[in-house]
């Protein structure tokens, strides 16, 4: 049993949770949200939460950071552990300066992806997840892990989606990406927007017509990294706090084979968008343990911080959500940003 038991050192009189659950995510239903609320509440004081509209999930976490709950267990996709991850650093003001400040994470995964739980060894079953949760919080096991954050953003507010701007100060926890990646995820949300699922057939097929449209108008990107040559030309820019920059059904896709968590941000960039570069290198990413790599490609598996500017404004997405374009951002990693259950 739990109750009673501090996550972590110490002890307090009960553990208290909130359960946060996005019911529109992919693979989330009421019945199984009734059985993993009924199994946390027989070890926690747990509250349940359902997302009604966007930013719902980091509201909830922030008022729930001030009222000293200590758990805060995602069942959603990546997009609503983004969120809570906001809201709880948004209550802390930042980064903790003791690692038991603030609440910590726990997710069973609820979404297509999971790339956040999947890289950490939660299982995809939400069952077998909420059965780890509870061994964890049994032993009060818990790790910290890096984050990345947006640290300066500058671009146009004519409109046209999102006010970039507005992303100064935001976390990620598993990618970010301008160009390609990010007019995927801008499409695919239109496409969910209308009505349709966001199915993996849907973002592949996304993918590849997006492809085709950046090679016939190519985006050029310079990209700074401290200690190093400025690199212009850049067509494509991932950053990662881990190895794994996604998943394709059940294969992890690695631009970064050297990066983790709290060792500072991968880097993933092109030069070219032929096939001759892109065929290789994403044959490469799929493999156990990837290794993309060529005269075209840009790739750094530690960095602290770096920038990326467009002449034209440009696409930015963070763990699947469009921020809307910008024409320069940066990113910072930044260690030991938030306390997980696995």
């Amino acid at each position: 049993m739990v109750t009673g038991q501090r996550i972590g050192p110490g002890t307090v009189e009960v553990v208290r949770a909130l359960l946060v659950v996005n019911p529109n995510a992919t693979t989330t239903t009421a019945a199984g949200r009734d059985v993993l609320a009924h199994a946390l509440a027989s070890e926690l004081k747990l509250e349940v939460l359902e997302t009604c509209h966007r930013g719902h999930a980091a509201v909830a976490a922030e008022r729930a950071t001030q009222d000293g709950v200590e758990l805060v267990v995602v069942h959603g996709g990546d997009g609503t552990v983004n969120e809570v991850v906001n809201g709880v650093r948004a209550a802390t003001g930042g980064v903790p300066s003791d690692p038991m400040d603030g609440p910590a994470l726990a997710v069973v995964p609820g979404g297509s992806a999971n790339v956040f739980a999947r890289a950490r060894g939660v299982p995809r079953d939400p069952m077998e997840a909420t059965s780890a949760i509870l061994a964890a919080l049994d032993q009060r096991r818990s790790s910290l892990v890096g984050l990345g954050r947006i640290d300066g953003v500058d671009g146009p507010d004519d409109g046209d989606g999102p006010d970039v701007r507005a992303a100064r100060g935001r976390w990620f926890t598993f990618n970010a990406g301008l160009g390609w990646d990010a007019e995927v995820v801008a499409e695919v949300e239109r496409a969910r927007e209308a009505g349709r699922e966001a199915t993996p057939l849907r973002y592949a097929r996304t993918a590849w017509l997006q492809y085709l449209r950046q090679r016939r108008r190519p985006r050029s990107m310079t990209v700074e990294i401290p200690g190093a040559a400025v690199v212009d030309d850049v067509r494509v820019a991932f950053i990662t706090t881990t190895d794994v920059w996604t998943y394709l059904g059940p294969h992890a896709v690695r631009t970064n084979p050297g990066a983790s968590s709290g060792s500072g941000l991968g880097l993933f960039g092109v030069r070219d968008l032929g096939t001759g570069t892109i065929a290789p290198n994403l044959r490469r990413m799929l493999l156990r343990g990837g290794d993309p790599r060529g005269r075209n490609v840009l790739r750094q598996d530690a960095v602290p911080y770096l920038g990326v500017r467009s002449a034209e404004p440009i696409a930015l997405q963070v763990d699947g959500d469009h921020l809307g374009r910008c024409r320069e951002v940066r990113f910072s990693a930044v260690p030991d940003a938030l306390r997980v259950v696995v």
